[in-house]
């Protein structure tokens, strides 16, 4: 899609850059892009915001007579406001300044194509204004404050910048000297306060609005300043989280021969705004604290704090992903994938290290369609088969394996496989998991020994599996008979006899937690990371809350803790032949 530079980036006459660099002229900004067919040109004439865009092939001549009948049409139209005007056409033609576009003194060809010829450095000339051409500056697409903003928790800017880079730009926060001092008008009303990209506001911050004046840039030069201010004060916070207990263990990041993973169900809001959840599953829960608004502070406070080298993330909602979680993951040092689930508004999310890993590919299927579509689970359908009601039942479940293939940057012989899943939800379904679970065990089996062989794993997600379940006993065991109990899960219409084989040999990285799952009416286990302890060994396992923390306000989600799940965060350690 086109984009253009917004009018408020185009003011009047003005120093438009970071001290220590002034301008002479006005600034004419010019936005060219190899894959597109058009420039754009925008600059102020005569106290008008000019945005053109113009064919690059266009020759420059016609380009720069535009310009000048835009100018006589301008300051026309300005004194039609006093008295009409009487001018004859061939006046106004009389009337049209002179343009001309020159590089280092020299005037350019009006025959040189409009892609040429405006180059960084360039000086427009109408009538007697200059404008100092840039040609694609650093420039912010999108920079938008949260919302919501607590006391003790980090705000993240969402932004987008277009030609630069944003480890290049400056940031700069300021509150306001006093409560409503901006609203009020006051010279005086804003007071530094930070100069880093992200800002965690403070309780003496309480009351007080924040402003945030960023710049981009691209390592050599720097663009048109943006200065935001949020839209509320900050609020207080709700105190001691159930997290920050966690965070102790995990205040230092981890060394190139480990990696801490998070694996993490954190409540789609699609699913806590419903009637069922405020009346029946969460009435114990503030409304306030389910919405979303509130809750992405305490999940970006959980998520930062545990320095985390890989996130696996179940249940985010689209937009959660793209406006909150992506922002502010992104200024802690995390780029992250997507799959959302299909005909469903929330999905799978993999947040990884930049500095210590790459992507290197994607292999996200949805169970259903593997099932019935790979020839690898042909003989597995033709068992699910014999049962029409569990062939309808698994047929119509759009749960969704994604499997992201990472690479060590420090060692690329290191290569990761990470699965990352949320199973269908019912109690009774045991069956339809074991199903599931057999179709993403063979799809990561193939990811490891045809695509990418000797691939590491690591398997996460919410299973809604107790350690009971056939399925746990599969993933930590190695098989199942043929006989198990969960085939008889759905009732006797839905009954097959299958024995399932593990190709992997995996164990529980964080063991089996009494609860991962604290709601009013169940409290459980029903989360996993599971490793090959061959290949990554378990360094530490960072503490579960309390039962005394995740009660405090009867159970999960609560004011104090996004979710109606908890973290499971635990530091692996690449193994070596000699290990």
């Amino acid at each position: 899609f086109f984009r253009f530079i917004p009018p408020s980036l185009i003011p009047p006459r003005r120093n438009l850059f970071t001290t220590g660099f002034k301008m002479s002229m006005e600034r004419c900004v010019v936005r060219c892009v190899e894959s597109e067919s058009k420039l754009t040109i925008s600059f102020s004439l005569n106290g008008s915001n000019k945005h053109m865009l113009r064919d690059k092939t266009e020759p420059l001549g016609k380009l720069l007579d535009r310009i000048a009948n835009n100018s006589v049409k301008t300051t026309a139209g300005k004194s039609k406001k006093h008295k009409p005007s009487k001018e004859k056409p061939e006046s106004q033609e009389a009337d049209k300044p002179e343009t001309s576009l020159s590089v280092n003194g020299q005037p350019v060809s009006p025959e040189t194509l409009n892609s040429d010829a405006w180059e960084d450095g360039a000086v427009l000339q109408v009538g007697d204004l200059q404008y100092k051409v840039e040609r694609n500056p650093p420039t912010f697409t999108q920079c938008e404050l949260p919302s919501s903003l607590m006391a003790g928790f980090p705000v993240c800017p969402k932004i987008e910048i277009e030609f630069g880079d944003l480890k290049d730009c400056e940031f700069s926060w300021f509150k306001e000297s006093s409560a409503s001092a901006y609203i009020t008008g006051d010279a005086e009303c804003w007071r530094e306060a930070g100069s880093e990209r992200v800002f965690t506001p403070s309780n003496l911050d309480i009351g007080l609005r924040l402003m945030l004046k960023c710049t981009p840039g691209d390592g050599s030069k720097i663009g048109e300043p943006k200065k935001l201010v949020s839209s509320s004060a900050v609020e207080a916070g709700p105190g001691i989280c159930t997290f920050d207990n966690r965070h102790i263990y995990t205040q230092k990041l981890t060394d190139e021969g480990s990696l801490r993973v998070v694996s993490y169900n954190i409540l789609a809001d699609v699913y806590a705004q419903t009637d069922l959840s405020k009346t029946v599953l969460y009435p114990y829960c503030a409304p306030y604290a389910l919405q979303m608004d509130y809750r992405q502070n305490l999940i970006k406070k959980e998520l930062s704090g545990y320095n985390a080298d890989i996130i696996c993330l179940q249940e985010v909602d689209k937009c959660v992903f793209v406006d909150l979680l992506c922002p502010a993951l992104d200024a802690f040092g995390l780029d992250g994938v997507f799959r959302i689930k299909e005909k469903q508004h929330e999905g799978l999310a993999t947040y990884f290290r930049r500095s210590k890993l790459k992507l290197v590919e994607q292999y996200d299927v949805m169970l259903s369609e593997a099932l019935t579509t790979d020839p690898i689970h042909r003989q597995l359908w033709e068992k699910v088969s014999c049962s029409p009601s569990l062939k309808e039942k698994i047929e119509k479940r759009s749960t969704t394996l994604q499997v992201t293939v990472l690479q060590s940057l420090c060692d690329p012989s290191r290569i990761l496989c990470v699965g990352n899943t949320h199973l269908y939800w019912r109690p009774e379904g045991g069956n339809v998991r074991l199903v599931q679970i057999a179709v993403a065990l063979e799809h990561m089996k193939q990811v490891v020994t045809e695509k990418h062989p000797g691939a590491r794993l690591i398997f996460s997600g919410d299973f809604n599996s107790t350690p009971s379940s056939g399925l746990f006993q599969l993933l930590s065991q190695g098989c199942i008979p043929e006989d198990h109990e969960d085939w008889g899960s759905g009732g006797p219409e839905e009954q097959i006899r299958l024995g399932l084989t593990n190709p992997f040999q995996l164990s529980s990285a964080c063991g089996v937690p009494d609860f991962t799952n604290f709601v009013g009416g169940f409290q459980g286990c029903l989360d996993y990371i599971f490793v090959e302890p061959r290949t990554l060994q378990v360094e530490q396992v960072i503490p579960l809350p309390s039962l005394e923390e995740v009660s405090n306000c009867v159970a999960l989600p609560s004011i104090s803790h996004p979710s109606d799940h908890i973290a499971l965060v635990c530091d692996l350690k690449w193994t070596t032949d000699s290990d």
